[in-house]
């Protein structure tokens, strides 16, 4: 693990049209990395290695950043650098931003330009902050892209920053959940079933009497099963060969998270599934580093991924969990954020690990740095392969 303090810097998933996550977005406009913060981030392979193939997108407030210790940790592949608009006013930025393009670099021109300066040519790759004025409608096709619109905090919000020409999406219209199209609510009561089976540790007849009713969470297990992650050969054709293949433990893990699969078998995927996941893992990694058993494991991650349902389902935590019978202290991170279960949930969901929230959390920044890289690595592959 590594020695040095956890930079306190802002992570977020990006996203493109399909709901693939593409990138991970390091930093915010007026809270950019600096010269130590990225070689702390860099410094060493894990951070690259954890989450390929996305690439990194780092926020600089300024292009002085970019000494040459920096871009030897820095490589041309996997990084864009995201730069302020408001640095092209300051003298030689913009020829540096552009000997950067031409080393390999993608970069992205963060925010308006200022007045009275010119794009620079060679730099037609921007960024916006989806909550203030967006270019006007198919304004940036033109331009290189892709581009990216962050804050993109709902659907209408999204649909705005689509029709102006960004591909790339950051921000919490992810966590808007989706109703099918023509449910009466029956989809619904029997996943809250299932759920209910999950917790309080159902046989696996009762599991298999309940996937039989769900056509699309049935597809989704089966697909899974006889994925490249688990296939070993035979293919699996019958739920009682998945729960045999899988074992119990794996297979409640992997029906929580297949709650979030996509609605319809060719539809897009839900970009639900892949946060529930990383919470999941995170919390369940954070509790194992501290020597919790393999029950509290799963009872930590079981947290993160249900820490979603209330969004997925449009209705109040409280009504999804009073059927469950969930432990009091998993109940209370679920409900309240309460107990240090609920601390470790609301220090994933910030996205930010500053040090108020660690030491609430009970844990230290290498150890949930580790955590985190665990977490997006596991998550990734989730989203991969269902």
């Amino acid at each position: 693990m590594p020695s040095a303090p956890l930079p306190v810097v802002e992570i977020r998933s990006v996203a493109n049209a399909q709901n693939e996550w593409v990138a991970l977005l390091l930093g915010m406009p007026g809270a950019g990395l600096d010269d130590p913060a990225l070689q702390d981030l860099f410094g060493t392979p894990d951070l690259l290695a954890a989450i390929a193939p996305l690439d990194c997108i780092v926020h600089v407030d300024d292009a002085t950043v970019f000494t040459p210790p920096v871009l030897n940790v820095l490589p041309a592949n996997r990084v864009l650098l995201a730069v302020r608009a408001d640095a092209l006013a300051t003298d030689g930025t913009a020829r540096r931003l552009a000997e950067l393009q031409l080393a390999g670099y993608r970069v992205l021109i963060d925010g308006p330009l200022p007045e009275g300066v010119a794009a620079p040519v060679g730099l037609r790759t921007v960024a916006r902050d989806a909550r203030l004025e967006l270019p006007r409608a198919a304004a940036l096709p033109a331009l290189f892209g892709p581009h990216l619109a962050y804050h993109v905090d709902d659907m209408a919000r999204y649909g705005a920053c689509e029709n102006a020409g960004f591909s790339w999406f950051s921000g919490d219209y992810a966590l808007e959940g989706s109703v099918p199209d023509g449910d009466d609510g029956t989809s619904r009561r029997r996943m809250l079933t299932m759920l209910a089976l999950l917790a309080r540790d159902a046989d696996s007849h009762e599991l298999e009497a309940q996937l039989k009713q769900d056509a699309i969470l049935s597809y989704h297990l089966l697909k899974l099963v006889n994925s490249a992650a688990f296939s070993v050969g035979a293919q699996v054709t019958s739920f009682s060969q998945a729960i045999s293949r899988l074992g119990r433990r794996q297979l409640q893990r992997w029906l929580q998270l297949l709650l979030y699969a996509r609605q319809h078998p060719d539809g897009p995927p839900n970009l639900m599934l892949p946060l529930a996941a990383l919470r999941g893992a995170a919390l369940e990694a954070a509790c194992r580093n501290e020597g919790g058993d393999r029950d509290e494991q799963d009872l930590a991650f079981m947290a993160g991924v249900f820490s979603l349902l209330d969004r997925l389902f449009r209705m109040p935590m409280a009504e999804v969990v009073q059927d469950l019978n969930l432990p009091e202290h998993v109940e209370a991170a679920l409900l309240r954020r309460d107990g240090q279960l609920g601390q470790r949930l609301r220090l994933v969901e910030s996205g930010r690990p500053d040090p108020a929230t660690l030491e609430a959390a009970g844990v230290e920044g290498p150890d949930w740095w580790q955590s985190l890289l665990h977490a997006y690595h596991w998550a990734i592959q989730v989203a991969r392969n269902v």
